[in-house]
């Protein structure tokens, strides 16, 4: 699923018209002419997905496309598994990721029809348990601020993605959270906020989340080949394997579960069901000429909420929209003079993406089994170019432009690890026998972290994700290699207390304090 820096925002709303008028009032952007638009537009744009696979060592693709209730294409490219001769095909499923936002929202547009829900009722009317830490915002919270990011909470993934907690104990733990920035006034990328979002769906429809989707959205569009959970997936056939970069060699990696945290990122599906799923939006929440939600819902669904930060995606320097706002599950700009909705969904060794231009019935959805594959930025913008009208006669060659601004970037971000690693001091130790070092550390949010100690090498373990051998660093620092998160590496800092014992470790940005009882 996105993790996505904290941002000041504004709150006031708008209408969808007035996103489309704003649009309609910028000028659209001078592309860089380097391909002509010649022939079958969609003949070409199959021909640079494949050319983008090979220039970006991509593993697995999927990519469909839709215009007028039509699906111009739904494609596979490359393999399910490094190593394995198991082609992508348009069935082939994958871990949508945060794209899954969309639908919880919707499922709250349609309790909303029924008058079960209302988008500015407090939480807690539904959730009479709920609490955050500040009473306030545990009173004022409403259902629309738990889908728009602006409640005040920090990030909080390391409650699922971290610990091993779940649904019920990480919505106990987010009352011991301070909050991250005041009620309203900021935008931290939450997930969850949708966890909660998705048990005022079970309280409001006495239906579980998954139940939900399953018989009110995902059945009633056609979603055959679409699951709701990791656990469901698991072991069917036609299904991608998640591909890491584990020390410099694309590898395969574990699954990661969102499912604790399931509404805000847990579904998988195939292009050709994504298909239906936009040709479902772009016809106004309708099937087949029926309407599953009201025009006013639908409305609300894509109106701007708050505005986001420019600076969530690299590509977005390239595309240079005016706006980039958030709306309910999706994120809203312009390009090209034309107004956008568009989301991605980034899961461990999973990528994808959603963009729509709902004016010209346009949509395309892109799903990879490697992490942040950002090719799919690229596509995304090309399809826009050739089928969307959005930059006249001739379009630019994405894939190579982000492709190299990306990778500029990766260079950069090299040279500065290698700075900061110059800096170490060498020839320090520990200031204690490592058996000092030995115990169990305790966040008041996250939980306990073990320190132990085998032969002369300590270990530490946090929840399953984060587990491997501890090397000494400098000073008090010692380096892990994270063997359950693919040898990712980080650090730990210990904090002596002055009198031979150890009070305090720093890890993952979280400081534990040693329990009196530990050793």
């Amino acid at each position: 699923m996105n993790r996505l820096p904290s941002l000041r925002c504004c709150t006031r709303r708008t209408t969808v018209a007035g996103v489309l008028a704003l649009a309609a009032l910028f000028p659209m952007h001078a592309a860089t002419a380097q391909r002509p638009k010649t022939g079958d537009p969609v003949a070409a744009l199959d021909a640079a997905i494949a050319k983008g696979m090979k220039d970006w060592n991509a593993v697995g693709l999927a990519v469909a496309i839709v215009r007028n209730d039509s699906v111009l294409l739904a494609k596979g490219y490359g393999v399910r598994e490094l190593g394995r001769p198991t082609a992508v095909d348009a069935d082939t499923r994958f871990a949508i990721g945060s794209t899954t936002k969309a639908m919880t929202a919707l499922a709250l547009g349609m309790l909303v029809d029924e008058g079960k829900v209302r988008w500015d009722a407090p939480v807690i009317e539904y959730l009479p348990a709920f609490r955050l830490s500040d009473p306030y915002v545990t009173r004022e919270l409403t259902v629309r601020d738990l889908l728009t990011h602006r409640a005040g909470l920090g990030n909080g993934d390391m409650l699922w993605s971290g610990a091993d907690y779940d649904a019920d104990e990480i919505f106990r733990r987010m009352a011991t959270m301070p909050l991250a920035y005041s009620f309203r006034s900021g935008f931290i990328y939450q997930n969850l906020m949708y966890a909660v979002a998705g048990e005022v769906v079970r309280v409001a429809s006495g239906m579980t989340w998954d139940e939900f989707l399953e018989r009110r959205i995902l059945g009633p569009i056609g979603m055959s080949h679409t699951v709701t959970r990791l656990a469901t997936v698991e072991g069917q056939p036609n299904v991608a394997t998640p591909h890491g970069v584990v020390d410099g060699t694309p590898r395969v990696i574990r699954n990661r579960s969102v499912d604790p945290v399931a509404p805000a990122g847990s579904v998988w599906s195939s292009v050709n069901d994504m298909a239906k799923w936009m040709r479902f939006v772009l016809d106004s929440g309708r099937v087949g000429g029926k309407a599953l939600v009201s025009p006013a819902s639908f409305r609300e669904w894509l109106s701007p909420q708050t505005v986001a930060d420019k600076g969530t995606y690299p590509a977005l320097a390239m595309a240079q929209p005016h706006f980039f706002l958030y709306g309910l599950g999706w994120f809203l700009q312009d390009y090209g003079g034309q107004a956008v909705a568009m989301h991605t969904g980034s899961i461990d060794g999973m990528s994808a993406i959603i963009g729509l231009i709902p004016d010209k019935k346009l949509g395309v959805y892109v799903l990879a089994n490697a992490d942040h594959v950002e090719l799919r930025h690229a596509i995304m913008y090309e399809v826009f170019d050739r089928l969307g009208g959005a930059a006249g006669a001739t379009t630019r060659d994405w894939s190579a432009e982000l492709l190299a601004m990306l990778t500029a970037q990766q260079e950069r971000a090299v040279a500065a690890q290698r700075q900061a690693e110059s800096r170490r001091v060498t020839g320090t130790r520990p200031s204690l026998a490592l058996a000092e070092y030995v115990g169990t550390y305790r966040h008041p949010t996250y939980g306990d972290a073990t320190i132990t100690l085998q032969g002369d090498t300590l270990q530490a373990q946090f929840g399953s994700a984060y587990a491997g051998p501890l090397s000494h660093w400098q000073y008090e620092t010692f380096r892990a290699r994270w063997q359950t998160r693919q040898n990712a590496e980080g650090t730990l800092t210990f904090r002596p207390d002055g009198t031979g014992r150890i009070m305090a470790m720093q890890l993952l940005g979280l400081t534990f304090n040693r329990l009196p009882t530990s050793r």
